[in-house]
């Protein structure tokens, strides 16, 4: 009797919701180290996001190029109409008013999207999709801490601007340089520490703080955003070590290098 085909299983994801047009309407530099950008398109008008730490993924033209060109999802990600992936990255909205948004954004020597939010101009076209999932915060914890690099910045302001006001809230963020530092919305309850990393080192100064933990209390969340291999050693520390309730912890790989 001859052996039963075999068969391959395709796995889809669900399409995330589509990519509409947005205008630039302004650009700061907040530091030598983050831009912030103003946009306003109808997209942003519908957008609900119920809780902080959202995210939203730009779109914005392929490098060499100012068409901006809508990819399409292929069951698995968005491609171009040559198979190449676009340049679309994700952020954390922030002050969405009506048809207003403002986005935060690293700047990096050779990102796709930071360079072009280098000289995009106001009138400058994008495309915004979203939201996806934020933070739910847990009215029964009594201290929070927030850990993050750069890039969640935007995440940690959104966190302290909702936070109850009653809680103690500790938060640990990893600049390259001193120049990277941003005022950050105020908490009565808030300690922040900046810590600069040794570009010596390949360990951040993150791991390095929850390393020096001997235990968590459950009353205690911890949200944490960064680089992803950072993300996976607090988060190997943190369950595998401290055997701290996964319930109690929120911690996101925003990216990798080199991108």
């Amino acid at each position: 009797m001859p052996p039963w085909p075999t068969m391959s299983v395709v796995r889809v994801r669900r399409a995330p919701p589509p990519l509409l047009p947005i205008t630039v309407t302004a650009r700061v530099e907040l530091s030598p180290r983050m831009l912030r950008l103003s946009i306003e398109g109808e997209v942003v008008r519908g957008l609900v996001v119920p809780d902080p730490a959202a995210s939203v993924r730009l779109l914005v033209p392929t490098s060499g190029t100012t068409d901006l060109v809508i990819p399409t999802w292929n069951g698995n990600e968005f491609l171009l109409p040559d198979g190449s992936r676009p340049a679309l990255r994700t952020f954390t909205p922030l002050h969405i008013d009506g048809a207003h948004m403002e986005l935060e954004i690293v700047r990096h020597p050779g990102g796709a999207v930071s360079t072009w939010a280098e000289t995009a101009t106001q009138g400058a076209e994008a495309a915004l999709s979203g939201p996806g999932s934020g933070y739910e915060i847990d009215p029964d914890a009594t201290r929070f801490v927030l850990l993050g690099d750069e890039t969640a910045l935007p995440a940690i302001r959104n966190l302290l601007e909702v936070l109850p006001e009653h809680t103690e809230i500790e938060v640990h963020i990893e600049v390259l340089d001193s120049e990277a530092e941003l005022e950050l919305p105020s908490h009565r309850r808030s300690t922040i520490a900046w810590h600069v990393a040794d570009r010596q080192s390949d360990q951040s100064p993150l791991v390095g703080v929850v390393s020096d933990w001997s235990s968590v209390d459950r009353e205690t969340r911890i949200w944490a955003g960064g680089e992803a291999s950072t993300m996976q050693a607090i988060r190997n520390h943190l369950h595998q070590t401290l055997g701290v309730d996964r319930d109690q912890t929120s911690i996101r790989g925003y990216w990798k290098p080199p991108r």
